[in-house]
């Protein structure tokens, strides 16, 4: 047994402590870096880590563990639920052996109550963000270990009493939620089989009042794409020192989990991260820990056009044909064929499973249309719904123990069931289909859709909760497909935004943010997903003048503006529209291109402003920025006044420009102020103390409008 002593690990302006106490350790802290800790040091950081013995409590200092359990005086949620029989269910861990280096500090713990060896590794990130992974391993003893739950939790200060998570419904997902954090628990149950429209998707406490800029906030994800649980806890006594606790970690069902001598359940890895520059610098941590991980591409994200809302179900060749050369014309790199180009795929009713192309509607296959889109030097995409299965298919005529449900099928979504992926031969059957697929078409890009939730999901034959092995498979089913075919690149979708989790991202290249290309919803959507993963990961697409999903016109320009601000593409019918238009979308694609490199390695910053219905975000780098500065609906202000560009360099000079390229909004005023006039008409420079400090008075716009400006420093040697 080690002697006592402090472990640190420091990254990213992050410092993060843990004493090596018997029996659990503890952790010190979590937040700003502490710097170098000397002997000295450590031992302050210790001795300043006891709390006080309370009136009517236990006779020694409460403590807040690594492993957090009753046998700690611990009477919140504890980090492991479970018994063997009835037995077993009050864990007594203690260190049995650890491991340390510059990034990493592994905990071995040992439970001889229920049997349990767990290995608790924290590493910090370059980007500051402390991954939490967890392996629980059922040593020995007779019968199985059931586990009901395992969580990563970490300390909160007093200072932290604001709770920021979000929720959502289709077509409006990542909608943010601000709450206090009182005594008792702020829980988040995900019970839907995939993170869902409603995710908590990053939970974050902070000082009251913090904003994009300013505030000191502690901020908490669930790297998984099944079941979850989150958490904020506060209790009266509070965690040792500390005031509250933060966690999170899979939501198993009954009997998921039996552990039998030798088995062991490895929990998803839970990501924290802290700021002390509001919801921005927690946004940029998690930006560059995504842009660290080995699945994430550097290469440019390509302009793509998705074929859903231009044509629907109706798959005509010459149609589609028309539609790829005209988005060659205008710039495209990607054409995705999305639903009904497979057998009985005429409407959402039937064909899901049944994973050929179907020779009724495409007489020579996607031969054609593949060749013309490769030939135009573009890729070709194409949307599958491997998990889901229509009772109206081959598949589910031929193997109805494959649906993943109990014998009788509760109520369909979207006239669907999902396919159970742990039975090894719906698995073979799905990785064979989709091989054969990506290998006969020279697939580029997958579409990877996922349109209901999982309810009552049990294996037909078992009759075992069956939510995590079909996650677990899922994963198994990617990674092996991308393994043949290591050029193809995958997006995640479900329902729109259903499935955004880090998780999946591991195993995936972008994300689907939301079904509504509606951009005054989109604004929001897009800003609120950008919280957790950076701009290029993000599906950003123009529709067409009238929403698809709320039925609201809106003008070309905002809606070219607005999908510039992630992985853009257009979803619009280009057949329909007229000269004027596509020469705008041309226009608009080589802006694209040209500020790709800036929009997708940059760092995102947001103004924090009093009016909820005008945005202004933008993306900087040393040299060079771009803002969109956007009006959703008419404010009550007349005009809004100075305005603050967040992310400027205030000793530093910026030429400023209006770039028109994809249109100009219409303003709401007689005259517009006098910098941006001469903006207008040409190049204006601007100290960055001007126009990021003072702040600049902003032109007044219709609502649903938006302006783009492009800012570069102005070099003065």
């Amino acid at each position: 047994m080690p002697s006592p002593s402090v472990v640190g690990l420091r990254a990213g302006g992050t410092s993060f402590a843990v004493e090596l106490a018997h029996p659990v350790p503890r952790v010190l802290h979590w937040g700003a870096d502490l710097g170098e800790l000397s002997e000295a040091d450590a031992e302050a950081l210790r001795l300043t880590a006891g709390a006080a013995v309370l009136n009517n409590a236990p006779d020694v200092p409460r403590a807040f563990s690594v492993w957090p359990a009753e046998a700690d005086t611990w009477s919140g949620t504890p980090a492991v639920s479970g018994h063997v029989a009835g037995r077993g269910a009050v864990p007594r861990p203690v260190l049995s052996g650890f491991r340390h280096d510059v990034n990493t500090v592994t905990l071995e713990l040992t439970d001889v109550a229920s049997g349990l060896d767990v290995e608790l590794t924290y590493r910090l990130t370059p980007s500051g963000v402390l991954e939490v992974a967890t392996t629980v391993t059922r040593r020995e003893g007779d019968g199985r270990y059931d586990l009901a739950g395992v969580v990563a939790a970490l300390p909160l200060p007093r200072r932290a009493t604001e709770v920021l998570d979000f929720t959502g419904k289709w077509c409006r997902e990542r909608s943010p939620q601000r709450i206090p954090l009182a005594y008792g628990g702020h829980v988040r149950e995900v019970r839907r089989g995939k993170p869902g429209a409603d995710s908590p998707y990053l939970l974050t406490v902070g000082e009251p009042g913090f904003s994009f800029a300013a505030g000191e906030v502690w901020a908490m994800h669930v790297a998984w794409s099944g079941d979850q649980k989150w958490f904020a806890e506060r209790l009266p006594e509070g965690a040792g020192v500390h005031a509250s606790v933060l966690g999170g970690g899979e939501l198993l069902r009954p009997g998921e989990v039996r552990l039998a001598a030798g088995e062991s359940y490895v929990a998803p890895v839970v990501c924290f991260a802290w700021s002390d520059a509001g919801l921005d610098g927690l946004a940029a941590r998690f930006h560059a820990y995504h842009r660290e991980r080995a699945a994430h591409t550097g290469e440019p994200r390509p302009l793509t056009l998705n074929t859903w809302e231009a044509v629907y179900f109706e798959h005509d060749l010459d149609r589609l044909l028309e539609l790829t050369e005209l988005g060659a014309k205008v710039g495209v790199e990607r054409v995705v064929l999305d639903d009904g180009w497979f057998r009985g795929r005429r409407d959402d009713t039937a064909g899901l499973g049944d994973w050929t192309v179907d020779r009724e509607v495409w007489p020579r296959g996607l031969t054609p249309m593949v060749e013309r889109v490769h030939a135009l030097g573009m890729e070709f995409g194409l949307w599958v719904e491997p998990e889901m299965v229509n009772l109206d298919s081959d598949l589910a005529r031929e193997h109805p123990s494959w649906v993943l449900g109990p014998e009788e099928l509760g109520a369909s979504s979207r006239n669907q069931y999902a396919l159970n992926l742990a039975r090894p031969e719906a698995y073979a059957y799905l990785l064979e289909s989709l091989d054969a697929l990506v290998g006969e078409y020279g697939v580029d890009y997958l579409k990877w859709d996922h349109n209901r939730e999982l309810h009552e999901a049990v294996d037909r034959v078992t009759g075992r909760a069956g939510t995590r092995a079909q996650t677990l498979a899922l994963y198994r089913l990617l990674d092996e497909l991308r393994e043949r075919h290591p050029r193809l690149e995958i997006e995640s979708c479900a329902s729109g935004g259903g499935r955004v989790d880090l998780g999946i991202l591991a195993r995936t290249d972008r994300v689907w943010a939301s079904d509504c290309l509606d951009p005054v919803e989109r604004q929001a959507i897009q800003r609120w997903t950008g919280q957790l993963i950076p701009p290029e990961v993000i599906g950003s697409h123009v529709g067409a003048e009238r929403s698809h999903t709320t039925a609201r016109k809106t003008d070309l320009s905002f809606r070219l503006v607005t999908a510039l601000f992630g992985h853009a593409g257009i979803e619009a019918d280009l057949t329909r529209n007229s000269p004027a238009e596509l020469a705008a979308f041309t226009a608009w694609a080589g802006l694209y291109k040209e500020l790709r490199p800036l929009l997708h390695h940059g760092r995102v910053v947001r103004a924090d402003l009093p009016d909820d219905d005008a945005y202004l975000h933008g993306v900087v780098s040393d040299d060079r920025a771009v803002f969109c500065w956007a009006r959703l609906t008419t404010g009550a202000a007349g005009q809004p006044g100075r305005v603050r560009l967040p992310g400027l360099d205030p000793a530093r000079t910026y030429r400023v420009r209006v770039r028109a390229e994809a249109g100009l909004p219409s303003l709401r005023e007689v005259a517009a102020p006098e910098w941006f006039t001469r903006a207008l008409a040409g190049p204006v420079e601007l100290p960055g103390a001007v126009l990021g400090v003072a702040g600049v008075p902003m032109p007044v716009l219709d609502p649903g409008q938006a302006l783009l400006l492009d800012l570069s420093t102005v070099d003065r040697s």
